[in-house]
């Protein structure tokens, strides 16, 4: 069965990023991979009045199963209008590796799709961007294209090395794919370990500044822009975790970045580390429980804490619904 996106509510990323662009903020591409990591993410968005773009990996999608996110896609539409305040919602796929994940997501009600073909050489990471850019325009569905390849392990996207985006690249890139939006690499990467001890956190500003005058008022993307909130790594390791050396990307450099032309930031960790604390917490302090939906609500209830924090002081998007 097809679905079509706007039949359940949802909508692409053009308006979403044209505001954005206009208004100096980001939207945050969240991660989710199952019902309570989407009810923080809603509830949170709601409360804040914050457009947003709810996420699955290839794994995820795998783990949830795909008849499943198109019901909980829509779960999360409806369950917005309830709470009151209809925000702006799209589903995106992320790292999809091929056409044939992109295509089978376009027809089971995703918004939005990224072709990650940076491993690919220059040309035929046009050739297939170009491909599921053709696809996906007949249905209204936003395509992510990536130049640069991040570093580091989340999920099944694994990178040894990482190459920043060449801007003298990004031109010919985007006039000949006809992509949305464009993630780039700056220095950000996958995982909790963004940074080896003893070199500072620093992102490349003026790859970001040439990729801007090159394509004034395009979209960026930054992947791999979790802050590895220090308080959930601490958590973790109080709590029988093993996290030693576990850094993320400065909030303020991301706040940094969502006032150029990066209007989309992707947050996957943060959001893995925030659950996994508390529920190692809950478990340690209530050894006596075993209902799951004790230490899942407390689980919960800081992803709301911590989707508000990057809403209001991170991304910029309060208030932007």
């Amino acid at each position: 069965m097809v679905v079509d996106y706007s039949s359940i509510g949802l909508v692409n990323t053009e308006e979403m990023f044209r505001k954005a662009l206009k208004g100096s903020y980001a939207i945050p591409g969240y991660n989710f991979n199952n019902m309570e990591q989407l009810q923080a993410i809603i509830i949170a968005c709601v409360e804040t009045k914050a457009p947003v773009i709810l996420q699955v990996s290839r794994g995820a999608r795998k783990y949830a199963n795909q008849t499943m996110l198109t019901h909980m896609a829509e779960g999360a539409v409806q369950m917005a209008k309830e709470m009151g305040y209809e925000i702006p919602i799209a589903l995106h796929l992320d790292h999809g590796d091929s056409f044939e994940i992109c295509e089978s997501c376009i027809n089971t009600g995703f918004s939005s799709v990224m072709i990650d073909g940076s491993h690919l050489s220059f040309q035929d990471n046009i050739k297939l961007t170009k491909k599921v850019v053709d696809c996906a325009h007949e249905r209204g569905v936003s395509v992510e294209g990536e130049l640069g390849v991040l570093a580091g392990i989340e999920d099944d996207v694994i990178a040894e090395k990482s190459s920043y985006t060449k801007p003298e690249e990004v031109e010919e890139f985007v006039a000949a794919t006809g992509v949305d939006s464009l993630a780039i690499s700056i220095g950000t990467s996958h995982g909790a370990y963004k940074f080896p001890p003893g070199v500072e956190p620093l992102l490349r500003f003026d790859i970001l500044d040439e990729i801007e005058k090159r394509l004034p008022t395009f979209p960026i993307v930054l992947h791999g822009a979790s802050s590895v909130i220090p308080e959930y790594v601490d958590i973790i390791n109080n709590y029988g975790g093993n996290l030693s050396g576990a850094r993320g990307v400065p909030e303020d450099q991301l706040r940094r970045a969502a006032e150029s032309s990066v209007c989309k930031i992707n947050i996957d960790s943060d959001g893995r580390l925030a659950v996994t604390a508390m529920v190692r917490k809950f478990l340690a302090e209530n050894p006596e429980v075993f209902d799951p939906r004790g230490y899942l609500r407390t689980a919960r209830e800081e992803l709301v804490k911590m989707t508000k924090h990057k809403n209001k002081n991170v991304l910029g998007n309060a208030g932007k619904a």
